[in-house]
């Protein structure tokens, strides 16, 4: 059950991310993929997979930011 709710938020964020960066859903989620936030919320201990999307697409972003 973990895994498919992880699944479904994955999605709702990668196409999140997608829209606010005008890019196409692939490169979205290879961008999710390849960051610490993705590692921190595939981590139960972390509790970021609690937090609501549009939180975790922020934190995305600013790290996306840092990166550049």
């Amino acid at each position: 059950m973990r895994d498919q709710v992880l699944w479904r938020k994955t999605g709702r964020i990668a196409t999140l991310l997608a829209e606010r960066l005008d890019i196409d859903a692939e490169r979205a989620l290879d961008l999710l993929y390849n960051s610490r936030t993705y590692a921190l919320l595939t981590n139960p201990d972390s509790g970021l997979q609690l937090q609501s999307d549009a939180y975790i697409l922020t934190d995305l972003l600013r790290e996306l930011e840092e990166r550049q």
